[in-house]
């Protein structure tokens, strides 16, 4: 009898959810065989060896892998959700809102234009309103019941400049937005490179820009920028803003243009020297 594939035999062992899911614990670098690192989804698996999966947050699964790219995104620009009240646009399988889960927070509406995404264990939490169906574009505060305190988006196939005003709009004052920028959405489809990777440091540092951009016209000022813990799409490198409502319209200043190349650069996270800097300043 043949060995099985490693990604079989973990859905085989019941350490993941199906065999994209193990390919996704494999491609993190969390599977183990007898207690050695494996890497290939099509490594076999004698009889006997000891399948282990590592580093599994809580004792469950995220939802999603893009969960790890908001976690890091948290921890490197110091953000905390807890007790907030939060939105996730785009939820998807809700690996956004898992990480806001177990980062204490109050309530999260998880919106998607599609249905039935939502992994079981982030569904059948009580803090979680599900808006399946439901358009970005579409929001608004009485839609959602009352601005929120945070929103975080993982948006895919779309510019995160044209929905920018509805999440701006959607944010109490005080509040913020913890986005993801794509380049490979954001520099359109004439600039994308066949493979479908945006390698130019110059178009990715345009793209982050131009999100930004529109963001100041929306009445956010950007707070902070760095770069995605993870790859995305083929690898594509991705970049979170953190986003500050601010009382009047304002413009991509000199130092938001500096903290955007230098997060492009791969220089690591950049934060403005005035962080207590409110709206109302």
């Amino acid at each position: 009898m043949s060995d099985e594939r490693l990604d079989v035999a973990l859905l085989g062992a019941g350490l993941a959810r199906s065999r994209s899911h193990a390919r996704r614990i494999i491609e993190e670098g969390r599977a183990r065989l007898d207690g050695r690192p494996a890497v290939k989804p099509s490594t076999p698996v004698a009889a006997g060896v000891v399948l282990e999966v590592v580093d599994v947050p809580d004792g469950v699964e995220y939802a999603s892998r893009a969960a790890h790219k908001l976690a890091g995104a948290l921890d490197a620009l110091a953000l905390d959700p807890s007790a907030l009240r939060c939105l996730d646009a785009g939820a998807s399988t809700g690996g956004f809102t898992d990480v806001l889960l177990r980062r204490g927070a109050a309530a999260v509406i998880a919106v998607d234009i599609g249905h039935d995404q939502l992994a079981a264990h982030v569904r059948d939490d009580p803090r979680v309103e599900v808006r399946d169906g439901t358009s970005v574009r579409d929001l608004t505060p009485d839609l959602l019941g009352a601005p929120v305190d945070l929103v975080v988006a993982d948006l895919s196939f779309i510019s995160l400049r044209t929905v920018i005003a509805p999440l701006a709009g959607v944010v109490r004052p005080g509040g913020g937005l913890l986005v993801m920028v794509k380049p490979q959405f954001e520099v359109g489809r004439s600039a994308l490179p066949k493979s479908g990777v945006v390698t130019d440091q110059r178009a990715r540092a345009a793209a982050v820009r131009g999100v930004a951009e529109e963001a100041a016209a929306a009445h956010l000022r950007l707070s902070a920028v760095g770069p995605s813990t993870l790859p995305g799409q083929d690898g594509n490198r991705e970049y979170f803003l953190h986003l500050r409502p601010h009382g009047a319209t304002c413009t991509l200043d000199a130092e938001a243009c500096d903290m955007i190349e230098s997060a492009v650069r791969g220089d690591g996270p950049r934060r403005r020297r005035d962080q207590h800097t409110t709206e109302e300043d």
